[in-house]
């Protein structure tokens, strides 16, 4: 009987010291020792990372991070998505996990930091926290993404979003999803099986590096993510008539390439005259039949929105749709507008879970800005299940996707802090 009471006594002093621990902090040289060890799998002569899900890279690195989630104590396992999952028991069973994580694929030729930050981060929170011997009462899940950068396919399937269209999509492995996600262990014919209904989960969270410039031009050490944005996508044609360029005169013209060039600096002036951070961007343009002696007949550009509303976003269309129309109608040519798919929806950090991060920050003494996110994240999935929240870090000059991308190994540690407090926080208030 005296063990049974020393043993619930432990337990209980334990579950304190989560909660009233305000010292407690990650291993900064084990951290970044952990990620200067990843960013070796898949690097290039251009000192840029080839780690593309499904490669070879993508698998040898999966070795590896599955070998530090044991050595965390967590009990591994990949789901059928070839999610790699990590688990830790908790003191209440009764209690929904709080789940964290992020990706360790890359772009081609990307860098070292993006999703790697947060893969590692996780890994390392729950190494601190079995080193120091703290029982949580939630249950948690340490999450790393499959194939992030290829469509958030992993969090898609958790969520029940992945279908089998996307599923024979080809990858920058140059196999479909569904022959990747065979390569990595999972089973792609029973993908639906996994997906998890909302109330499954807790909370989820994700660390991650800006890739944007914010943080780093502002000198501010941890970003509080409002939401992730919106993306929506149209295509403009604007049709003339090509015709030869040295006989036609210039008051007989049909030229569709002049009203499209208006167009562009039009969309751009309309976009910033609305007070936010929305942007737009016109970054595709064709021109038809593209031959430097005929005049342009036909012209295809696109247009980009992205913005944390989705109603803003469609109010400042509306703006450019008008404008687009008086372009053509005044160069006496045609203007046809085609919305395509729906890139994403806007995914709105959870309020409550935002207090928390920028509270244990400033606990910290670190200063916080918040800021949307402009780029895509599985965090953007999962907030269809659970309360979401997501930390940033600085990049350096704001760069991201490329082999400079670089976070300070003071900053990755600055966001797994703040990210092991959060996630202490949220342990001592969810039920």
């Amino acid at each position: 009987m005296k063990y049974l009471i020393l043993l619930i006594a432990l337990s209980i002093s334990f579950h304190t010291l989560a909660q009233t621990n305000p010292e407690l902090r990650v291993n900064t040289n084990r951290l970044n020792n952990s990620l200067e060890m990843l960013s070796t799998y898949g690097k290039n002569s251009n000192g840029g990372s080839d780690r593309v899900a499904f490669s070879s890279h993508d698998i040898a690195a999966r070795v590896y991070v599955m070998e530090l989630m044991r050595n965390a104590g967590l009990e591994v396992s990949v789901d059928f998505a070839g999610n790699i999952i990590g688990h830790r028991a908790g003191t209440d069973p009764s209690l929904k996990p709080i789940a964290f994580g992020s990706h360790i694929d890359e772009v081609p030729n990307g860098g070292d930091y993006d999703g790697p930050v947060g893969s590692m981060s996780t890994i390392e929170v729950m190494q601190t926290l079995s080193e120091n011997n703290i029982l949580t009462a939630h249950p948690l899940e340490a999450i790393i993404f499959t194939n992030e950068e290829g469509g958030v396919v992993g969090s898609r399937a958790i969520v029940g979003e992945l279908n089998d269209k996307a599923l024979q999509v080809i990858t920058n492995a140059g196999i479909t999803q569904y022959e990747g996600i065979k390569l990595l262990g999972g089973n792609p014919d029973r993908v639906a099986e996994m997906a998890r209904k909302k109330g499954d989960l807790a909370a989820f969270l994700e660390l991650h590096i800006e890739q944007g410039g914010n943080l780093d031009r502002e000198k501010i050490q941890i970003g509080v993510v409002e939401g992730i944005v919106a993306i929506e996508w149209w295509q403009f044609t604007f049709k003339g008539m090509a015709n030869h360029a040295g006989t036609t005169p210039m008051n007989m013209r049909k030229d569709a390439l002049l009203p499209a060039a208006e167009f562009i600096l039009a969309a751009n002036k309309i976009v910033k005259s609305y007070e936010g951070a929305q942007v737009g961007t016109v970054g595709k343009i064709e021109a038809f039949p593209g031959a430097g002696n005929v005049i342009p007949g036909e012209v295809k550009l696109n247009l980009e929105m992205r913005d944390l509303s989705s109603e803003k976003i469609w109010k400042i269309y509306r703006e450019i749709e008008a404008k687009a129309k008086s372009l053509a109608s005044e160069a006496g040519v045609e203007v046809s507008i085609t919305h395509q798919e729906v890139a994403s929806k806007p995914a709105l950090a959870d309020e409550g879970i935002r207090k928390i991060i920028g509270d244990q920050a400033k606990k910290m003494g670190f200063s916080t800005l918040s800021l949307p996110s402009g780029a895509g994240h599985d965090a953007q999935e999962m907030a269809r299940i659970a309360p979401m929240g997501m930390i940033f870090i600085p990049s350096k000059n704001g760069i991201s996707h490329a082999p400079s991308e670089y976070s300070a190994p003071e900053d990755i540690a600055n966001g797994a802090n703040v990210l092991l407090h959060t996630i202490l926080q949220l342990d001592k208030i969810l039920k």
